[in-house]
């Protein structure tokens, strides 16, 4: 894919002042829009040296378009240019006395040497495209009104940032507490921030029990008391939390009834410093007066319920991505920003596109609640979830119809939506805790997340109700060295229990040589075996890859017509060995016809993704992006699949992320292109 777009212009001529280069590439970016037609533009005040902005507008058949942030960054600060800064810029940049609906909803970003462009989109989510919508093209894009607050609550989200790293920094570096390692302390962070929440919407029902004594969370929860009470307070807020961490208004149900409450028992407060209490409470309560977007006091104190769902889940998330230490293998590690981001953003363009997706999410079910159903069945910290609700929530605010004509409409069935529509499944505990925080922050804390020893055999999650998966599931196989005897077996008896429950679609034949005939079913499962040269299916080898497992598992998830997003080993998609699996997938083609027949899914794209995607979990494994749709089921037999045709795969290859991994940190700041956002952009204009 491309590298780093050449801007257009040359620099400014030597020995000009830093201002004026950056002036000079402004005038320039205006001028080159003003050509596109984008001819009304008023310059900004520029907050600090060597950074230039103006916002620019123009006209279609009497008509304003949505306004545009052009931005030429300082000299050394391209690390700035991803999505969340830029929309931080294209807030705190415009005057006070903006409109509502005139705040910059497209960016076109520049580095200070004209050699480095990139182009966003602000409205929420905010996130990288490849291009501006042309004049035409962008009068018909919803205009997005501003939050009230929404510059203040942008404020927090820069302070909470550097606040939580320094907390995080300090905890692990100079005042050491109770935990283990960095993962425990974004997990304190996670249940303080819990009772916090807990606090702010539970007012009436805040009293504990404490050493015989009934006490409020809000009188002991303050940075005030833990600095005049010190590990009284302490102690005082750890009763706390084990008298509400299982609060029922947290506790949600799996497809099988079993209830699970966000903290499990043996979930408890572990910090122990008063010094770091009150460094957290200090943080997250201390946020000064709320202010709306024209500089006005509207709250003498605000509190983390003032600041925008997004804003806040956002914070907690980078949080979470910048600071968590991830294990490769088949551990646990987290899936690179861009590639959920471009992930979600191909589902919900064709899910909004098409007539029967579209109508989907308006749906109602049986009982008459919200009918579309998300679902990540390996969700970690909860990545896919949280980009999934925001994508989600843009989706209700651009299609027509009834159920979404008005904004307390829209609203009323995004807030059922939180409730019944994402459910996520992990057979770690921590991390699902931290995915139901994540969730609970982006205001979704009854969001059905919960723990499963295995998602690939688990009644909790019920075949045939989802209508899209997106996920990142654990690969590989693990390897036994001399003296490992007893693991490896105990390993491949665990295996080989879940491969006998992977052969429903698979029927024993008569005679000496056994095997297996099979016929495809709408919600059946077939990958415990593989089929032999003769297409004579025998049980498959328990060193079968979990990848494929999790493919048939989430195609037996999906009802008819849902559509699966998928993280896979490139060796799935392109060895031999596995073409068994692809077929399977697909279907066989037909070499007079040119027709693939009796697959389970038409295969939509396949993205390549860089060699070095997951190197921050430690792991090299070349990986790609399957996007495939679950065949519709046939009118007269809703256990077996309709003959759809496979029409045209789209096809891409991605070679960098917008960042190298430098000392282990994600680096966006040395100008590698995001090859995703083109890929997006390409396959949103069929290209």
């Amino acid at each position: 894919m491309a590298r780093p777009k050449k801007a257009s212009t040359e620099n400014a001529a030597t020995g000009t002042t830093v201002v004026s280069e950056a002036g000079n590439l402004l005038k320039s970016m205006v001028h080159s829009l003003a050509s596109a037609g984008f001819d009304q533009s008023l310059e900004l005040k520029a907050t600090e040296p060597g950074m230039s902005a103006a916002v620019v507008w123009g006209r279609h058949e009497g008509v304003e378009t949505p306004r545009i942030l052009a931005l030429v960054l300082p000299a050394g600060a391209w690390g700035r240019a991803n999505a969340d800064e830029v929309q931080v810029l294209s807030y705190s940049l415009p005057s006070p006395e903006t409109v509502a609906d005139q705040y910059p909803q497209f960016a076109i970003v520049r580095d200070a040497e004209g050699k480095l462009e990139s182009f966003f989109d602000l409205a929420y989510p905010p996130h990288q495209i490849d291009k501006l919508p042309s004049l035409s093209e962008i009068v018909d894009y919803k205009r997005i009104k501003a939050d009230p607050t929404y510059r203040w609550s942008l404020r927090m989200y820069d302070r909470l940032m550097k606040g939580f790293n320094a907390l995080h920094e300090r905890i692990y570096q100079t005042h050491k507490d109770r935990v283990n390692g960095k993962n425990d302390i974004i997990e304190e962070v996670a249940k303080l921030l819990f009772l916090e929440s807990f606090r702010l919407h539970h007012e009436g029902a805040l009293t504990f029990d404490h050493e015989g004594k009934k006490i409020d969370l809000k009188e002991v929860f303050t940075s005030a008391h833990v600095k005049a009470n010190g590990a009284k307070a302490v102690a005082e807020i750890q009763s706390a939390f084990e008298h509400f961490k299982a609060h029922p208004d947290y506790v949600v149900t799996d497809d099988a009834g079993e209830k699970h409450p966000i903290f499990d028992k043996n979930a408890h407060l572990r910090l122990a410093q008063p010094g770091n209490y009150d460094a957290v409470l200090s943080l997250i309560q201390d946020l000064g007066q709320v202010t709306d977007n024209q500089g006005n006091v509207v709250k003498k104190q605000g509190t983390l319920a003032d600041i925008a769902a997004d804003v806040l889940g956002r914070a907690f998330d980078v949080f979470l991505r910048a600071n968590f230490e991830s294990k490769g293998g088949l551990g646990i590690y987290l899936t690179p920003a861009p590639v959920k981001q471009a992930m979600l953003a191909l589902a919900f363009h064709d899910i909004k596109e098409g007539t029967e997706d579209a109508a989907s999410l308006v749906a109602r079910d049986g009982k008459g609640r919200p009918g579309f159903r998300f679902c990540d069945p390996a969700c970690g910290s909860g990545g896919f979830l949280s980009v999934a609700l925001s994508h989600l929530r843009r989706t209700l605010d651009e299609i027509g119809g009834k159920a979404t004509a008005t904004d307390e409409a829209r609203k009323k069935l995004f807030a059922e939506m939180c409730e019944y529509s994402f459910v996520g499944a992990d057979s770690s505990p921590q991390m699902v805790m931290l995915a139901r925080v994540n969730m609970a922050l982006l205001g979704a804390p009854r969001a059905r997340i919960f723990y499963t020893q295995n998602s690939l055999t688990s009644p909790q999650l019920e075949p045939g109700t989802f209508d899209l998966i997106c996920t990142n599931p654990p690969f590989g196989t693990p390897k036994f060295n001399k003296g490992q005897d007893e693991a490896k077996r105990a390993h491949e008896e665990a295996m080989a229990r879940i491969l006998a429950t992977f052969r429903s679609d698979l029927t024993p034949r008569d005679g000496r040589a056994g095997g297996f005939d099979y016929s495809p079913t709408v919600t059946g499962l077939a990958m415990g075996g593989s089929p032999n040269s003769k297409r004579v299916w025998k049980e498959a080898s328990t060193n079968t890859d979990p990848a494929v497992l999790f493919i048939d598992r989430c195609l037996q998830l999906l009802k008819p017509g849902g559509r699966l997003l998928i993280v896979l080993p490139d060796g799935v998609l392109c060895n031999s060995g596995d073409r068994y699996v692809r077929e399977y997938i697909m279907g066989t083609k037909d070499e007079a016809s040119g027709e693939f027949h009796g697959g389970k899914a038409v295969v939509k794209g396949v993205i390549s993704l860089p060699a070095d995607a997951f190197k921050l979990s430690g792991t090299g494994a070349k990986t790609s992006v399957l996007y495939v749709q679950k065949r519709h089921a046939r009118k007269d037999d809703s256990e077996k699949f309709q003959d759809e045709p496979q029409s045209d795969v789209f096809m891409a290859v991605a070679e960098t992320l917008g960042y190298i991994v430098k000392n282990n940190v994600e680096d966006y700041s040395a100008g590698v292109q995001n090859d995703l956002a083109a890929i997006v952009g390409a396959y949103v204009r069929g290209e």
